[in-house]
């Protein structure tokens, strides 16, 4: 099957109105983490208290998101989305309104947090559902290969388009109005995810929370901190960003250049669907952590935003091909009955990756400027192509053990 006939076939099996919503509904995440910083920077004229309430909401999005995934993979996604899309939104709301209120800024961080909290994690769980919709066809597993292809530059784009939307909006109106917007998105496309007819396919699982089989197993903490390095990698990359853009008197195209990142990313998770399925996930994983290494080195030497541009683009080839092999290994290494907690831990690894890196880049930033900030980013790529390393042989075997477990249990 060619990748287009993949992405048709999937299309076909999901419906058009599943892509859009799945797609839209994860952007108010992506938005409400900058467009907080913005917000809670106007409203306080301290950066320092705007980074540290959007690190709040991300770290706390990163530390409750596991506990949604598992409830939803108990009860199913519907109610536990709908809850989180109605009070995530109002979370946002209250927000504004505490910053139109003079709140003190420890008062804007809690808020943050508790948003932060609430907020659902619309991507892992969408990778969820595709097993249960790509169920009745025979070439399954090759159509989960395109789906998580596809979640993958999806993600990408949402992160491109959700910090975009958020500077067009505080351009032509304000921080207020960019979160205001986010917390209605999450009204209306969280909530039709959560009521789309797919959500009945989700949460069939028995017995105690935590009581469905193993979930920790080596190769599933190697993918964990996979995505944590990821993660580093993200929040090093806008960190440094921002310090040479804003020496270079041009702080406004930060977000700009943090954007090709995603433009690379998004070209490469889509074409990914193109390799044979005899290349397994594990080499995909190695090939492309090689090539997160080779193309972050560059970052060393960029002294201009030009050169910026150009390196940050290249580099994003490596960076979506790297987290779809990540997670579709995940999605294979736990029971299907956990599948939810495990994508929602891969995501929540990843946020709290961008907050350390951003954090310990920020300060040698500070100290030596935009190349010792995007010294953690090459470190995290090193860091990466470890572990890709040390996971070969237990992944290339789990994998093998799950297809014959497959093929068993598979209709003759």
């Amino acid at each position: 099957m060619s990748p287009l006939a993949s992405y048709r076939r999937l299309l076909h099996l999901a419906g058009p109105f599943y892509v859009l919503v799945a797609f839209l509904g994860r952007l108010p995440l992506s938005m409400s983490q900058i467009g907080t910083l913005l917000l809670v920077s106007s409203a306080t004229d301290s950066y320092g208290a705007g980074g540290l309430a959007a690190g709040a909401l991300a770290v706390a999005n990163a530390v409750g998101s596991p506990l949604a995934g598992e409830l939803a993979d108990r009860v199913g996604q519907r109610p536990v989305v709908l809850v989180q899309s109605l009070t995530g939104s109002a979370g946002l709301v209250l927000l504004v309104v505490l910053t139109r209120a003079d709140a003190s800024s420890a008062v804007l961080t809690a808020t943050a947090a508790a948003a932060g909290l609430l907020l659902p994690q619309v991507g892992p769980l969408a990778r969820v559902r595709w097993r249960p919709i790509t169920s009745p066809d025979r070439g399954q597993e090759r159509l989960m290969d395109a789906a998580f292809s596809y979640e993958g530059a999806a993600d990408e784009a949402s992160f491109v388009l959700g910090p975009a939307l958020v500077g067009l909006l505080v351009a032509a109106v304000s921080p207020a109005a960019a979160v205001l917007v986010a917390a209605g998105l999450l009204v209306v496309f969280g909530c039709a995810f959560a009521v789309h007819p797919t959500a009945r396919l989700t949460g069939r699982a028995a017995g105690p929370l935590g009581g469905q089989g193993p979930l920790l197993s080596v190769v599933f903490v190697g993918l964990l901190l996979a995505q944590l390095c990821i993660g580093m990698l993200f929040g090093s990359i806008q960190t440094g960003t921002t310090a040479l853009t804003t020496d270079a008197g041009e702080p406004g195209l930060a977000g700009i250049v943090h954007a090709c990142l995603g433009v690379g990313s998004v070209l490469a998770g889509l074409a990914t669907v193109a390799l044979p399925p005899s290349f397994g996930q594990e080499r995909r994983v190695l090939l492309s952590a090689a090539l997160l290494v080779v193309l972050g080195a560059p970052l060393l030497l960029v002294d201009s935003v030009g050169a910026l541009v150009a390196a940050v683009l290249l580099l994003g080839f490596g960076v979506a091909p790297y987290m779809i092999g990540v997670f579709s290994i995940g999605e294979r290494a736990v029971p299907s009955a956990r599948v939810g907690l495990a994508m929602t831990l891969l995501a929540g690894a990843t946020g709290i990756g961008y907050a350390v890196g951003s954090a310990v880049a920020g300060r040698l930033a500070d100290a030596d400027g935009h190349t010792a900030a995007f010294g953690v980013t090459v470190t995290a790529t090193a860091l990466a192509l470890v572990l890709a390393v040390a996971g070969q042989r237990p992944s290339r075997r789990m994998l093998a053990a799950r297809a014959q477990t497959t093929e068993a249990a598979s209709p003759v």
